[in-house]
């Protein structure tokens, strides 16, 4: 199943334009931007919590390892596992939220992009043990958080 960057299939999309109604070409265009919108809000979000998150580990974690990325991206990964598990296993959550939460909240809080060049300053500096510890800890802890928040929500 093909996803993008954030964590939200290409089928929910397909599943949120559905149910959103049979309308007509000129309201397509109007729920692409409604959806579009909807993700915006949720990306200015996640990005403003993320900028948060990480100036407070900079303050209150000073050490050379990306202590605020690495915490972003777990907490992150284990949100965006509850998400899919709640519209996976009940319907609290409405198409358009899930496209709230996961491309545009998620999307935008969580920092691959950041993560990959912090570990490559990590690889100039020849950091390698700060590198290895970096890699295992942002990818080993974000797949677990990602299944600990999948097993919370179907645990309920």
């Amino acid at each position: 199943m093909p996803h993008d960057r954030s964590g939200c299939s290409i089928l929910m999309l397909r599943s949120l334009h559905g149910q959103l109604g049979e309308e007509t070409q000129n309201n397509e265009e109007s729920k692409m931007l409604k959806i579009f919108l909807i993700t915006g809000a949720g990306g200015f979000l996640g990005s403003g919590v993320r900028y948060l998150v990480q100036r407070i580990a900079e303050i209150y974690l000073p050490v050379a390892f990306p202590s605020g990325t690495t915490i972003i991206n777990i907490s992150g990964s284990f949100l965006i596992g509850i998400i899919f598990a709640l519209g996976d296993k009940t319907k609290i959550l409405t198409p358009e939220m899930r496209i709230f939460l996961a491309t545009g909240f998620c999307g935008g809080f969580t920092t691959f992009s950041t993560f990959s060049l912090e570990a490559y300053g990590l690889l100039q500096d020849r950091a390698y043990f700060f590198l290895s510890g970096y890699i295992f800890i942002s990818v080993f802890f974000g797949i677990f958080a990602t299944l600990a928040g999948i097993w919370l929500v179907r645990s309920l």
